[in-house]
């Protein structure tokens, strides 16, 4: 099978054989990579593999308490300095939590970005101009200001940093910003606003400034949905860095599972949890992550995870064939006179087969030069003009639109066209819904933005019959949406919600958690210092748990009355459960209150790693983040208007960094 792999000339055929195969640490070096006359050089009781099997914040700190003879001192100090400044740089940015042995198609796109954006610190050149597109993504909000430290200190070495950004903490620490729209698509490509970020909250044209300013806010529902009784529960979850987890996921409502970076949110969701769902109801052959049992699965029908990947890998694939809408536009313009007259059928209309395609370029549109060691150039076919149909197709119309007019209308604009083809309306309307509007029917599906094309999937999901036992999986769907795209994707999910679906989304984004009927929070920290539960409950719950780092942040979004945390959802915790039940001390990271028992929740037995109960292992504290007075308000809101630097909240009295209330986070 290996050699029929390595001598497969067909990248499906490959792909297809590789389904069948599935990696295990070489039995020799047991994942090590290296010979054993490698692994016995020693430096500290360390092999080279054993160093780089570190964690970075413990990597770093072997690397300082080396202890070297003189001599030794003389060659080895010069590269420990090295090393440490680069291991001190890559902790700077939030990526503590990973070992220098990472594969590096493990990372996630936000990770990547941040280790080339050390690296870029560590050169400490000078002059140069750096571009960087959605740094903040998988980031916490709590190692979002590192990463903001990160950004002012390549500009104070003389550099120029140029972000792509929707982040609110990044945009109110830019000197200045420049806002585009008013919308999205031919809507857009203007120069809305740009100025320092109050001038751009002043600007009553700009989006993104009324977001800021708080007079538009984000959605909120008045209250959580009530829970339905039904459960999923893995118990002994121990994938990578998960402390032997048990687990409940409640049905039929919105779920957030939050946590710093590193913490196992991914692994619990998407290897675990997600693969043995998938091999529960499909058969699938993926293994899941390692773990005891998983149970509640026969209350499913379908499990779904919408990811940003692309809709489709060729320029060939678009909206409109993705979401099946092209197939009754077709049978359309198939049963219009004229194409009854001349013996046209519904082949006729593809670009797919030839008969009423371009044959110069085959139905793409535009056609491929191939240029010897360098990416191939794509140009527009000069017969067809990137109609992708013949003159004698396109002669038939449909209210004065031929197909090739039909695919190159935004969806806002084809839906009163095809407004009497109820299949076609129905699905238009809801890529609309979604805030998809300004897409072209026809516009290649490698354009789409990963936002975009997680978007279309929802869409597609949403078109299609309900059952009531789906349960979508989504991680980080905020990535790259503005904060009115955040608004429409939480309309979207709590519509899936509301038919009786099961939704569970990875999120750091304090909007969508606090939009979720329950929320669970894993940490404390990154890496082994995390992979435990830290709080599990309704979003003010969570903050009301001093040990949650989530928990904090949530904190602003409620009031705080005679030393209390008071709900803004008026729903108490007494309503949602009757007996207690009983938690470790380890399991509730800093929460000195038993935790309440849920109505119809399973009851989890606690495995020795959540019972450790000495407080050496349990983490600190974090200390709690502060709700600003009113006069505190007033006093930013008015330094803002005069352009006065906000104070710095590193250096506030209380023990949190401080900010103005908005509606968003």
């Amino acid at each position: 099978m290996r050699d029929s792999i390595e001598e497969a000339r067909s990248d499906g055929y490959r792909e297809y054989m590789m389904n069948y195969m599935s990696a295990t640490p070489c039995p020799v070096c047991r994942g090590k990579r290296l010979r054993p006359e490698s692994l016995a050089v020693k430096i500290g009781g360390l092999s080279i593999a054993d160093f780089t099997a570190l964690p970075l914040n413990r990597a770093l700190s072997a690397a300082i308490n080396l202890n070297f003879t003189a001599r030794e001192l003389l060659i080895a100090e010069r590269l420990r300095h090295e090393i440490v400044e680069r291991l001190e740089f890559l902790c700077a940015v939030g990526l503590n939590y990973l070992a220098l042995d990472r594969n590096a198609a493990t990372l996630s796109g936000g990770e990547g970005q941040r280790i080339r954006l050390a690296t870029q610190i560590g050169s400490r050149l000078r002059g140069v101009l750096y571009v960087l597109d959605e740094p903040s993504i998988g980031l916490h909000q709590r190692d979002n200001m590192r990463l903001i430290q990160a950004l002012v200190k390549l500009r104070d070495l003389g550099n120029t940093v140029l972000v792509v950004e929707h982040d609110e903490d990044t945009i109110r620490h830019a000197d200045y910003v420049l806002d585009l729209g008013p919308g999205a698509g031919r809507l857009g490509g203007q120069v809305v606003a740009q100025g320092t970020p109050a001038e751009i909250m002043a600007c009553p044209d700009s989006l993104t400034g009324r977001y800021l300013s708080g007079v538009e806010t984000m959605l909120q529902r008045a209250r959580p949905r009530p829970l339905t009784g039904k459960w999923l529960t893995v118990t002994g979850a121990r994938e990578h860095n998960l402390h032997d987890l048990n687990i409940r996921i409640p049905l039929g409502v919105m779920t957030v599972v939050t946590g710093v970076s590193g913490s196992g949110k991914s692994t619990l969701i998407n290897d675990i949890l997600y693969r043995s769902l998938a091999k529960s109801i499909y058969g699938s052959r993926e293994e899941p992550g390692a773990h005891e049992s998983l149970t509640g699965a026969e209350q499913l029908d379908k499990v779904v995870r919408i990811d940003q990947s692309p809709i489709g890998r060729t320029p060939r694939s678009n909206p409109a064939t993705y979401t099946q809408v092209f197939s009754p536009i077709r049978d359309l313009f198939a049963m219009l006179p004229e194409s009854r007259e001349r013996g046209y059928k519904a082949g006729r209309f593809s670009f797919n087969v030839s008969g009423g395609r371009c044959e110069t370029c085959q139905g793409d549109g535009q056609r491929r030069i191939e240029m010897n060691f360098m990416p191939d150039v794509y140009v527009q076919c000069e017969v067809c003009n990137g109609r992708r149909y013949n003159q004698e197709t396109l002669a038939v119309k449909f209210k004065g639109h031929s197909i090739a007019d039909i695919l190159d209308l935004t969806i806002e604009d084809a839906l009163p066209v095809l407004a009497d083809v109820p299949q076609v309306r129905q699905k238009l309307q809801t890529l609309v819904d979604v805030g998809l509007g300004y897409v072209h029917l026809g516009q290649s599906a490698t354009t789409l933005s990963g936002g975009e094309a997680q978007r279309m999937k929802l869409a597609r999901e949403l078109s299609k019959r309900q059952t009531g036992r789906t349960l979508y999986l989504l991680d980080e769907p905020t990535t790259g949406l503005h904060f009115d795209d955040v608004r429409k994707l939480l309309e979207v999910l709590h519509r899936l919600a509301d038919l009786g679906n099961s939704v569970i989304i990875i999120e750091h984004n304090l909007d969508v958690i606090r939009n979720a009927d329950w929320v669970l929070d894993l940490g404390p920290e990154g890496g082994e210092d995390g992979g435990r539960i830290v709080g599990e409950g309704r979003p003010a719950k969570i903050a009301a748990t001093p040990g949650s780092y989530t928990g904090q942040f949530l904190t602003r979004y409620y009031t705080s009355a005679n030393g209390k945390l008071t709900p803004a959802d008026v729903e108490s915790e007494e309503n949602l459960g009757a007996p207690s039940f009983p938690r470790s001390s380890a399991e509730r990271v800093g929460d000195d209150e038993p935790r309440l028992s849920i109505p119809g929740a399973p009851s989890l037995p606690r495995s020795s790693a959540e019972r450790v109960g000495d407080h050496e292992a349990r983490p600190p504290k974090p200390k709690r983040i502060m709700r600003n007075t009113p006069a505190e308000d007033d006093l930013a809101a008015t330094r803002a208007k005069s352009n006065l630097p906000a104070q710095d909240p590193t250096v506030s009295q209380n023990s949190g960094p401080r900010k103005k209330k908005t509606g968003r986070a």
